[in-house]
């Protein structure tokens, strides 16, 4: 077991992991973050880790939308301790955690909690000795209602509205950014004057999806990829219950759509966040569950 984390359930399927010395190399590590310090509108997230591995009981081990059984080897290291009412100290355990992960050639998915976390995992891999991922090589593909690139939010730079801001301060390849349907003037700004950001509304998903689709798979094969879903991505109708829930969303058919596009690159690690429900059952997090898994079924 990793040395900051602690056992509130298990992701269903999951192999057992006490002892990370013996999990398989080259697999997948859940790490559940129960963080919502920051939340500025709805909070709740730190629920999320137990809401969405509870509601991962109720699927098969067969995915009949892209016919395939779930093979792929994952493991559940159970919550980091996290800090709560401070984002650097929890963001500082998370990286840790993860580099622990990296170390056992182990690539992390996370559950959140708010969008603040994704920082830690992208960070650890970017500076990892274990592998030769280089932050100038990576892609961020980032699914959000949200752009999350404002510079400091209610005076805080760690915060899960600035996260994409302090992301693209590590000097990435490129971020992708895909569903976005609220934003400042203070990030559209930004975004214009970089070269390095590529922005698709929830209205391009609707109605320029090859564009989008094309985008993803100019990107070279060999590079690495991480990948960030915020569940607000998704509209109300399916994501009710989450930090910031914004109308006119997407649905979770393009979610099944991306991620058969996206499975087919060098993914590195994937974050889902902003579940902010304590309720067993929710719908929020049975989606959010449910896209863990199909990333599971697709991914090499």
């Amino acid at each position: 077991m990793l040395f900051n984390t602690y056992k509130p359930w298990k992701f269903a399927f999951s192999e057992d992991s006490e002892e990370i010395e013996k999990v398989k190399r080259n697999s997948w590590g859940i790490i559940g973050v129960p963080f919502d310090s920051t939340s500025s509108y709805g909070p709740g997230s730190r629920y999320g880790p137990t809401t969405v591995r509870e509601a991962s009981y109720g699927f098969e081990k067969y995915n009949i939308s892209y016919n395939k059984e779930l093979k792929e080897i994952f493991y559940d290291f159970g919550n980091i301790n996290v800090i709560y009412g401070n984002c650097k100290k929890t963001l500082a355990i998370l990286e840790e955690t993860v580099q622990e992960l990296l170390e056992a050639d182990i690539n992390p998915i996370i559950i959140g909690g708010e969008h603040s976390i994704s920082l830690a995992p992208i960070k650890a891999l970017a500076n990892s000795k274990a592998n030769n991922y280089n932050i100038e090589d990576m892609t961020i593909i980032h699914l959000d209602a949200h752009m999350d690139l404002i510079d400091e939010y209610q005076g805080e730079k760690c915060s899960h509205a600035t996260v994409m801001k302090r992301v693209h301060d590590l000097n990435p390849k490129e971020i992708i950014e895909i569903g976005i349907r609220s934003t400042s003037l203070e990030e559209k700004e930004f975004v214009e004057k970089e070269d390095n950001i590529s922005i698709f509304t929830a209205k391009d998903t609707k109605e320029n999806f090859d564009i989008i689709q094309k985008k993803i798979n100019q990107i070279n094969n060999e590079e690495p990829v991480y990948l960030s879903i915020d569940i607000d991505v998704l509209d109300p109708l399916y994501a009710p219950e989450v930090g910031n829930p914004i109308p006119n969303g997407i649905s979770p058919n393009t979610i099944e759509k991306i991620l058969e596009i996206v499975a087919k690159k060098n993914i590195i690690g994937l974050d889902l966040v902003e579940v902010a429900t304590n309720k067993l059952g929710d719908s929020t997090a049975v989606t959010a569950s449910k896209i863990i898994y199909d990333f599971l079924f697709l991914v090499k």
